[in-house]
């Protein structure tokens, strides 16, 4: 083998490694809640509209997010409810870069400091179970961890799915989703 063609396999080899840890360290969310693509316990079910659940925010995790990320914010939808614009079940926004992680039941009162709660479509600065219709096909409750380049949204807890959805989207440097399915 000559000089050249080990130089060449040699940038071959490392350019593959480079490629593969590249993708290694994939900004993910996980739940010890919600298994991905399965049916939500009662815990995470609404209670009301018709439905009997312990209305608690799951336990999440995330893991791995991209550099320059200065907070985080969290968001629960379901885009199958029957509205036309979908059903926003939970927002939290200004979480610090140095959380990675909420517990089950998070309230605003055990948020980290300077995170907001912002309003649901059952009209609370809360979160709010999954609840959809009876009768229909399972619905599918999409929790979005997006990872912003700004330390703070200029919202309150009153702000609106949309006005959230707006705001993330043009400061979104990631985002990473879990999907947890209910129907009755």
């Amino acid at each position: 083998m000559t000089p050249s063609h080990f130089r060449a396999i040699t940038l071959g080899l490392l350019s593959s490694l480079l490629h593969l840890g590249a993708h290694a360290a994939e900004f993910n969310v996980t739940s010890s809640d919600i298994a991905p693509d399965q049916t939500l316990a009662a815990a995470q079910v609404f209670q009301g509209f018709g439905c009997a659940g312990g209305n608690l925010s799951p336990q999440l995790s995330w893991h791995n997010a991209p550099a320059g990320t200065k907070s985080y914010a969290i968001t629960l939808y379901d885009p199958d409810a029957p509205t036309g614009s979908g059903w926003w079940h939970w927002s939290v926004f200004n979480v610090p870069a140095t959380t990675n992680s909420l517990p089950a039941g998070t309230t605003a009162a055990t948020l980290p400091a300077g995170a907001v709660q912002g309003r649901n479509d059952f009209g609370d600065s809360a979160y709010g179970g999954a609840c959809p219709p009876p009768g229909d096909k399972a619905h599918r409750y999409q929790i979005t961890v997006w990872a912003l380049s700004v330390g703070k949204l200029p919202l309150d807890q009153q702000a609106s799915g949309a006005m959230l959805g707006y705001m993330l989207n043009a400061n979104a440097l990631g985002k990473a989703q879990l999907t947890g399915l209910y129907g009755r």
